[in-house]
């Protein structure tokens, strides 16, 4: 899409109203201090020293003007007015909802949900690990199989991962072939389609209903309900796929479940699907959170993330993520996903609508949603129109030959939206929201007027479910807004989220989601737009997404953006797959080799060999910058077939390298091209553009520098950036022309064309509102940040790598090893006893093991980082204390951390410290202390012992 600058509203704006001074943390005078205490008399100074000159932009960002947040505002309502809202009922995967307003107003648009980053520190994170819990339990429960994750990232890619996981689970050495019903959803086809091509996999389609067709398949999917609504019994076709040595994969409605029996009980190895009709909006396809379940021995193999129950050091029940938790880190080139982030949020929200309506309103909604399919399925029958399903949930394809395009001009005449099949056939889907005056309204776009009252009848007969479902006390439990509140609350309070304090993790870009920048999100214009509605009736998404696409290139020196995938590790494969087609139109398909820092984000790694590349890893140097020699001899090694390299700037060390233009260079001489992992751009906005520097390609993260929030692990938004000659091989989509180069695109990364596109006015927003200046003096006061913390931590832990003059970008890592190895305090000690100083740690162990990575952002202002300061500095008084031995080396408030209040509430208190050092080791944690739920939890036990579904309340008694 092109970009459209628009006319900016005129906005006056003051010095203490302007946006960007709200967004950045640190006020002129503070920030003054914060430079001095760096050792530099201006931001200019500073920037001049950090930023190597070779990288500098020297083109000022060419943004419209900044706007005020109500001008931004009014822009925003212009755009949203120019979507049509119409009744969708298109299905394909997509369906109406209501969100209730508890949880609407309690977690989606409440910070304590939204700002929460991803649990790594269980601890702090028991609120939403238990919400995710619930989610699991309501996916295995509906599926009928006994382990699901938490959760994948739509559709389309969960089924793209269950096509790999059934490879895997073969023992296949080949890439063989995979089955596909041909009435499965078309965009979940492509996907498929788009990740086996790399992998070498075929893909063949078929009509299932006729059984398996001949051939070596390694597993097969098969759509339930089915695309055009058909319902068919599962167990004849999963039965064959067994008795062949296939892994029967089922893409599964999860409101359909509720009525249907279930996949599990008719042997599927692996089911997916989405939980959008859970409460969640259309949002232009997404952000929804997908799903997966599976059965019993291959949830070792399971992509994504999953919530297990431990106990903690006093042996009480806690949640934790467990398993295959971050194996991109561990596996790398070996993992076999590149999934970092899941769509948390949106699984909150889901888990909490099933929650909030438990097993008999599940039910309800699903009977209407059936009950008004079958109503109107009778009224065409006795118009004479043809249905041509007996069998159906909520979905009925109706056959009109010749007529079907009129008969869907006719409904959207009068309002609604349906599916047109093809030149036939018409497909209606029924949901929450059907009416009856919806139903009429069909019924006269066929032609059908008059019709009697018909009876409601039953699409399901001996396909119905009978076993029982979330018979946990927690579906029944919260019927009463009063109820569901308070529980959501104190599920809200057991966490840290930004809400509450500073979140200085490393690379993670932990900062401001400015409530007007959220606020749109849920206006009706956005958030109930189908994606594949008429692309008119989306008129202002599509300026939007044109908007912001042009800003993002302007910004990173791109010629082209796409915004489909919906994760940085999508935007990854996106990156990658545009190479790949690039090499492969100059007949170059032999370039495989990618090569990657040993420094670098363990995603990128999977997303290579996703990619169907072979990683060759690059040593870095004791400075932690890319070995330039060893980077010479690898190109040289495997010159003829180089691909790419990998870079992420600055480097995941924190570190502004000097040698990214001759590593550019001498990757191109080479005939590869470069990769620039964008996930620290907050560092470079404004300052430079890898576009200009000798990157072909990026991915962003719009979920870090552009401000849309991490939820608790997502959404994420992870755009791809290219340079003119790699346009051609952005992501397309089969159901939308507009999305992508249709003739030479490599297809679809995510399922929706535009990806998440519901949240894309978070990142808009941003922009408009912060405009050019804002944006530099944003780059600026982050790295500002991180030096002025590097400079207060260094004389109390080492800061283990610095670039010129012994600066750092926007993160830094504190050095904990020679302390552990004289103390044997470790660097989980000290995240865990911040905890008792009510922070979230920052990066534990990550890029170097032993080791703390600090990122305290641009929004974080000087009294915070100064909380932040004392809070490490009286944690090494601490450390002192255990070395000198004040402190006994087992039995001290840094081994013991955290500290909850039962733990110090007990009359056998045995410790040699006090409850008071224990509990407020600064005076200031007096006024508002965050108290943890747990102490520190046995990680190995929950891996040791799987339990990743609501354990029964007596597990929780004492």
């Amino acid at each position: 899409m092109t970009a459209q600058f628009f006319a900016p509203v005129a906005s006056p704006q003051t010095p203490r109203t302007a946006f960007a001074d709200r967004h950045i943390g640190p006020s002129g005078d503070e920030r003054s201090r914060m430079l001095a205490a760096i050792g530099y008399s201006g931001a200019e100074a500073l920037i001049d020293a950090a930023v190597p000159e070779a990288i500098r932009t020297h083109r000022p960002l060419a943004l419209p003007p900044a706007l005020s947040e109500p001008a931004a505002l009014a822009r925003l309502r212009e755009l949203a007015e120019k979507n049509t809202v119409l009744t969708s009922m298109i299905g394909l995967g997509y369906h109406g909802t209501h969100t209730p307003g508890v949880i609407l107003r309690n977690v989606l648009e409440n910070p304590g949900w939204y700002t929460a980053y991803t649990p790594y520190q269980p601890e702090i994170s028991q609120g939403r690990l238990e919400a995710l819990l619930n989610f699991q339990t309501v996916i295995g429960d509906l599926t009928g199989l006994p382990v699901a994750n938490a959760s994948m990232l739509d559709e389309g890619t969960a089924a793209a991962e269950a096509m790999a996981l059934s490879h895997r689970v073969g023992k296949r050495k080949e890439p063989g072939a995979f089955l596909v019903d041909a009435d499965a959803l078309p965009q979940t086809i492509e996907v498929i389609r788009t990740r086996a091509v790399p992998l070498g996999i075929e893909v063949v389609t078929a009509d299932l209903s006729a059984g398996l067709p001949e051939g070596d398949f390694f597993g097969v999917l098969v759509q339930y309900p089915g695309a055009s609504g058909a319902v068919r019994d599962l167990t004849p076709l999963v039965d064959a796929a067994h008795a062949r040595g296939m892994q029967a994969v089922v893409a599964a409605d999860l409101l359909a479940l509720t009525l249907l029996r279930p996949p599990g009980e008719s042997g599927a190895d692996i089911v997916v699907g989405s939980a959008q009709r859970f409460g969640v909006p259309f949002g232009f396809g997404g952000p929804h959170a997908g799903y997966m379940a599976v059965r019993e021995g291959i949830q070792r193999q399971m992509p994504g993330r999953l919530v297990g129950v431990s106990v903690d050091v006093d042996g009480r029940p806690a949640y934790r993520l467990a398993l295959q938790t971050r194996e991109q880190h561990i596996r790398r080139e070996k993992a076999t996903s590149n999934i970092c982030t899941a769509q948390v949020l949106l699984a909150v929200m889901a888990s909490m609508y099933a929650v909030y309506h438990g097993p008999e309103g599940l039910a309800a909604i699903a009977q209407h949603a059936h009950g008004q399919a079958v109503h109107l399925a009778a009224g065409l029958r006795e118009g004479g129109v043809e249905v041509v399903h007996e069998h159906f949930f909520d979905t009925v394809l109706a056959r009109v030959p010749g007529r079907a395009a009129e008969v869907v001009a006719t409904a959207r005449a009068l309002g609604v939206n349906l599916r047109l099949a093809d030149a036939d056939h018409v497909g209606i889907a029924c949901d929450e929201t059907t009416t009856g005056e919806h139903v009429a309204a069909v019924w006269r776009a066929f032609g059908v007027e008059g019709v009697a009252e018909v009876p409601a009848g039953d699409a399901l007969d001996s396909l119905r479910r009978e076993s029982p479902y979330l018979t946990h006390p927690v579906f029944h439990a919260h019927r009463s807004e009063t109820a569901m509140l308070r529980y959501l609350r104190r599920l809200q309070d057991k966490d840290i989220a930004l809400d509450r304090s500073m979140i200085p993790l490393g690379s993670c870009t932990m900062k401001l989601n400015a409530t007007t920048e959220m606020e749109p999100i849920t206006w009706p214009e956005f958030a109930n737009i189908h994606p594949f509605a008429p692309v008119e009736q989306a008129a202002g998404y599509v300026e939007l997404i044109g908007e912001l696409e042009g800003w993002l290139a302007e910004i990173t020196g791109y010629a082209r953006v796409s915004v489909q995938p919906n994760a940085g590790s999508q935007g990854e494969l996106a990156g990658l797959l545009a190479i790949r087609g690039y090499h492969a139109s100059r007949g170059e398909e032999h370039r495989n080799v990618c090569l990657i820092p040993s420094s670098a984000h363990g995603t990128n790694a999977a997303s290579a060999v996703m990619a169907g590349m072979k990683v060759v890893v690059v040593k870095c140097d004791d400075g932690g910058n890319i070995d330039v020699d060893d980077l010479h001899a690898k190109i040289a090694k495997h010159g003829d077939a180089l691909a790419a390299i990998m870079v992420t700037y600055p480097s995941t060390h924190g570190v502004f390298e000097e040698s990214i233009t001759e590593v550019c260079k001498s990757v191109h001489d080479a005939g590869g091209q470069v990769y620039v992992d964008g996930a620290n751009l907050n560092a470079l906005v404004g300052l430079a553009r890898p576009g200009e520097f000798g990157s072909d390609v990026s991915h962003l993260n719009l979920h870090k520098t552009f401000c849309i929030p991490h939820g608790g692990g997502g959404p994420g938004v992870g755009p791809v950036g290219v340079r003119e000659h790699l346009a051609p091989f952005l992501p397309s989509h089969p159901l939308r022309a507009e999305a992508g180069p249709q003739d030479t695109g490599v297809g679809p990364i995510s399922a929706a064309p535009w990806g998440s596109a519901g949240i894309l006015p978070i990142s808009w927003t941003y922009i408009a509102m912060m405009g050019a200046d804002g944006l530099r003096s944003a780059t600026e006061g982050a790295i500002i940040a991180a030096n002025y913390l590097a400079a207060k931590l260094s004389p109390h832990f080492p800061i283990l790598y610095t670039g010129r003059d012994g600066l750092v970008a926007h993160e830094c890592i504190a050095d904990l090893r020679k302390i552990t190895k004289e103390t044997g305090v470790t660097a989980e000690d000290v995240a865990k006893r911040l905890i008792d100083y009510g922070f979230h740690a920052p990066t534990l162990s990550f890029p170097v093991a032993g080791t703390l990575m600090i990122e305290p952002t641009e929004s974080e202002d000087l009294a915070e980082l100064d909380r932040f300061v004392d809070a490490m500095v009286e944690i090494r008084r601490e450390i002192e204390a255990v070395a000198d031995g004040t402190l006994d080396a087992e039995d001290n408030p840094l081994r013991n951390a955290p500290h909850t209040a039962d733990s110090l509430l007990t009359e056998d208190w045995k410790h040699a410290y006090t409850r008071e050092t224990a509990a407020y080791p600064l005076p200031s944690l007096r006024e508002g202390k965050y108290w943890p739920p747990v102490r520190r939890i046995d990680q190995a036990y929950g891996d040791r012992n799987l339990i990743c579904s609501c354990p029964p309340p007596e597990a929780f008694e004492d």
